[in-house]
């Protein structure tokens, strides 16, 4: 972890270095206010969960100071808000390691989970509190001076009460049969939460316009299926209703054609639709191998840089290396969550830790993609790096059920072991 805020530090001296020559006047702040964020993180880990897994808060509190780093050679207004949320975010993960004793707890409030997490999802919906904040898509909504998405929250519910309905019923609906002639499909009656979340992915889809959250929620539903039940009858059919979905949005919505098109074809209209991808390509080229150095990227001219293309602006600035180095550290993250699922004992907690780290790998893999040409463009954010205090604030909550997860398997191997000794 020293290690980390290291590192931060420097990125930031060296960011102030390159776009204003010089060694900013806030450094000593700037040091405390890390130090004390990082290492307070830390600390509580230590305390509360000592035996957690070493390496996810250390990779991620990298990815959280260098993004804060980028976004502070962006728009300096928005690095403050970003300080003030990753405060909070740290807050609240001390919080939930504080209070989540066991993870096993949560379960029995499964369907309160699920209330929460659907009402959530569809509350941008209600007239007069949702609103479209120039993206394109009605995701965030509005209480007096407040304004939060509430989809950041209702996807860390839903993957609760997934996990806890699939604990409960994984054998129910791994051994139901429904033939069809020669074909064996899962009977209909426990196919309901593969189509309540297609319904809701389209649902989503419609009417918020929210390409991101629509892929990652039947995603999350259908590996999870998978996962509990190892029947790949699943993935087939979830996929195909996934494929039918996506075709149908392709010919009937604007916003899901103009976002195919651009991906296809950004040239097509360079000074419109298309441009920030153009920006965004044109970023990336400069950047070359290593890059222009922190904080002498020419980023301001990729519209919303900060937030869907600020994976563009690290590979600018940090070139080729600095943008696999990003990956990679993301793949750490997804090597530490599916160790966590492989080791623990408990079905629920396998199920969770699952959950959480497909969340965490899907975002990162979304938007790195739709920047790289892979997939079209569908607006999430890059977990931990990009702006944006609703989505890390939950990422934060997932790391701490992350960690607590890791911390109650490693209890009970110890307890297993010291159990056999005395035997």
């Amino acid at each position: 972890m020293l290690m980390t805020v290291v590192i931060v530090c420097a990125a930031y001296v060296l960011a102030s270095l390159g776009s204003e020559s010089r060694i900013p006047a806030n450094i000593i702040p700037f040091l405390v206010a890390v130090i004390a964020l990082f290492m307070g993180a830390h600390f509580a880990v230590r305390k509360l969960a000592p035996g957690a897994d070493p390496i996810l808060l250390p990779t991620v509190t990298l990815l959280n100071g260098l993004g804060y780093v980028v976004i502070a050679g962006l728009n300096e207004k928005l690095a403050a808000a970003q300080a003030t949320w990753t405060a909070i975010g740290i807050v609240a993960f001390v919080l939930t390691l504080w209070w989540v004793k066991r993870p096993r707890d949560l379960e029995r409030y499964r369907y309160t989970f699920a209330v929460v997490g659907l009402g959530l999802l569809l509350l941008p919906l209600v007239p007069g509190l949702g609103y479209d904040a120039g993206s394109g898509s009605t995701i965030w909504v509005k209480l007096g001076p407040i304004s939060f998405q509430p989809g950041e929250v209702a996807k860390v519910a839903l993957a609760i009460f997934f996990a806890a309905y699939l604990a409960d019923q994984r054998e129910l609906i791994a051994t139901s049969q429904w033939k069809i002639g020669p074909i064996r499909l899962p009977h209909p009656k426990y196919l309901g939460p593969v189509l309540i979340a297609w319904g809701v992915t389209l649902l989503v889809m419609f009417y918020q316009k929210d390409l991101g959250s629509s892929l990652l929620f039947f995603a999350l539903f259908l590996v999870m299926i998978w996962v509990a039940t190892q029947r790949t009858s699943f993935l087939v059919i979830g996929g195909g209703l996934f494929a039918a979905g996506a075709l149908f949005a392709w010919r009937t919505l604007d916003h899901v054609k103009v976002r195919v098109d651009i991906w296809i074809n950004p040239w097509k209209t360079p000074s419109g639709d298309g441009y920030q991808i153009i920006q965004g390509m044109f970023a990336m080229a400069f950047g070359g191998l290593t890059g222009t150095g922190l904080g002498r990227g020419g980023d301001t001219r990729i519209p919303a840089a900060e937030n869907d293309f600020i994976f563009a602006v690290i590979s600018e600035e940090l070139g080729l290396v600095g943008g696999a180095l990003i990956i990679m550290a993301y793949l750490l993250v997804i090597g530490s969550g599916l160790r966590i699922a492989a080791a623990t004992d408990q079905v629920f907690d396998k199920l969770l830790a699952t959950g959480f780290t497909l969340l965490l790998g899907l975002q990162a893999f979304i938007i790195v993609a739709g920047v790289l040409r892979l997939l079209p463009l569908t607006g999430v954010a890059l977990p931990f790096i990009s702006y944006g205090g609703s989505s890390l604030v939950m990422n934060y909550v997932i790391l701490a059920l992350l960690l607590r997860i890791s911390d109650q398997t490693s209890k009970r191997s110890m307890n297993r072991a010291a159990a056999e000794v005395a035997a």
